[in-house]
């Protein structure tokens, strides 16, 4: 089945994979594509939106899109940067705005009868967020909305197709902005709402079924929600031919691999479980430096998993849960420095040595989306609703050097926490949480004794997608009850702390 299809072209903004995300919510598909490297095959395409950019359109480094086949040519909307560019190079004028125009603002004027603010009144909250603004309209502009500060904050040019707009409607806070964006695709662009995860689960089986024919494929298992998906789907499409490796890597949670090996097995998969954990341990001993600790463990892992994909007779294919924001990352928009690939987590990257051809189910849905189709396939929620927990595990929340009992250690206080928080109704609330081992040791008192013993940090954030992050504000007597478990079940810890780091600047794991 031929779906329409959104072409989305990005200028380096932070909120462009969001564009992608909630045109998808529509149950519309979108891709998204630099500015600079804009597909052949624009015929394909329903309509195009341009994201914003950090760059100012009156600079020396203005992005200058080739918009020859678009413009005109297809319903086209301009968020932001896109909007100003088509002002400042179309006869209008953008200047340095008075004062910074960011956060949330309301629209003051809105014209009546225009299909493109239907069911969108005065008053509406829409999210702001730039410095320069449009002074005047390109040449035929028709202003469409104001706010109090932004006079020109929509405008559509007559006989096109093609509308602009100074604020995000792709963010939470402007209330309105997946009702502007079903108003300009669906009413405007005659776009059909027929990107379901059903009909990704039907067509993505066909394909992998035409791709691998009878071949056999190898998938490595982390016990994470995309690489369950992918293996599900998977074996939708192939059955038996699927043969999964889930490795324990010595650094997995408390009992994580018996229960998540026990739970596949559960789900008709054909799984082996490999518990290599001396190995890892040993790869890692007094390596200290977070970097070369990830490497170490990645290089493992391709051992170990190479060795047993060898012991498996003619396979040809290597499957991977890459997603579509590895897909997009590993392209910049600026074909700057960040433009490298990146390898995944839940294989370590592919090294030559191996050579098997590459099979990706899930490379063109978002974590979300992923997540929807899970529940399709008919995964057990609780799977589905596992918070990430990164691919070197535990190695790079113990910081400094690993051994097997700061291991030990490690997993005891992340059971207490992580059990703790789904006793008290509070995991689904959070979209990742743990604790760190830190390298201080602190003097506390045990019944009469003084101790000096290690300190644990406890993380918990909410996020949709990792890349930004706010600390959560669990409750204090949630936060005391967990802290006197640790430190009188968990031997080696005398004190607990809780992190309240945002993301930016800080990240969400400390390594």
């Amino acid at each position: 089945m031929q779906h329409d299809k959104v072409l989305i072209l990005d200028f380096g903004s932070q909120y462009t994979q969001l564009i992608a995300r909630r045109v998808r919510e529509l149950n519309i598909y979108s891709e998204i594509h630099p500015f600079n490297k804009i597909p052949t095959n624009i015929e394909d395409y329903k309509a195009v939106i341009l994201s914003g950019s950090p760059n100012s359109v009156r600079g020396e480094d203005a992005l200058h899109p080739d918009l020859s086949e678009i413009r005109g040519k297809k319903p086209m909307l301009a968020v932001c940067y896109g909007a100003q560019y088509l002002a400042h190079f179309s006869g209008g004028e953008v200047a340095p705005s008075n004062t910074r125009e960011y956060g949330r603002a309301n629209l003051s004027f809105v014209q009546k009868g225009e299909p493109f603010f239907s069911n969108i009144s005065e008053g509406s909250q829409v999210w702001m967020s730039h410095s320069d603004t449009i002074k005047a309209l390109p040449k035929g502009g028709v202003l469409l909305a104001s706010t109090t500060d932004v006079e020109n904050a929509a405008y559509k040019i007559q006989g096109e197709t093609t509308f602009a707009i100074q604020f995000h409607p792709e963010v939470y806070h402007s209330t309105d902005g997946k009702q502007l964006l079903e108003n300009f695709l669906v009413t405007i662009a005659g776009i059909n709402q027929d990107w379901t995860p059903d009909s990704f689960v039907e067509e993505t089986v066909e394909a992998i079924q035409d791709k691998v024919g009878g071949d056999k494929v190898v998938l490595g298992l982390s016990g994470g929600v995309d690489s369950t998906v992918a293996a599900v789907l998977l074996n939708k499409a192939i059955g038996k031919n699927l043969y999964c490796i889930f490795v324990n890597n010595g650094l997995l949670r408390k009992n994580e691999f018996e229960s998540v090996l026990k739970q596949y097995e559960g789900m008709g998969l054909n799984v082996k479980g490999v518990d290599a954990s001396k190995r890892f341990l040993d790869a890692l001993a007094g390596i200290e430096d977070p970097e070369k600790k990830r490497k170490a463990i990645g290089n493992a892992f391709i051992e170990v998993f190479d060795d047993e994909a060898h012991k498996l007779e003619d396979v040809k294919w290597l499957a991977q849960g890459t997603i579509y924001p590895d897909v997009i990352e590993s392209v910049s928009a600026t074909g700057g420095p960040s433009a490298t690939i990146k390898s995944h987590h839940n294989v370590g990257g592919l090294p030559d040595f191996m050579k098997l051809k590459i099979v990706e189910p899930l490379r063109a849905i978002f974590k979300d989306e992923v997540r929807r189709v899970g529940a399709t396939l008919g995964i057990d929620p609780e799977l589905l609703g596992r918070h990430p927990f990164p691919g070197p595990g535990l190695g790079i929340r113990i910081l400094g050097d690993i051994t097997a009992e700061k291991v030990r250690m490690l997993q005891e206080v992340d059971a207490i926490f992580i059990n703790g928080l789904k006793e008290w109704g509070l995991y689904d609330k959070v979209w990742q949480a743990g604790a760190m081992l830190l390298p201080v040791n602190s003097v506390g008192v045990m019944g009469d004794e003084r101790t000096y013993e290690k300190c644990v940090a406890l993380r918990a954030v909410e996020s949709t997608d990792g890349m930004t992050a706010d600390w959560v504000n669990l409750p204090y007597e949630f936060l005391q009850k967990t802290s006197n478990d640790i430190i009188n079940k968990v031997k080696g810890v005398n004190r607990v702390v809780y992190d309240i780091s945002s993301k930016p600047p800080a990240t969400i794991e400390w390594e």
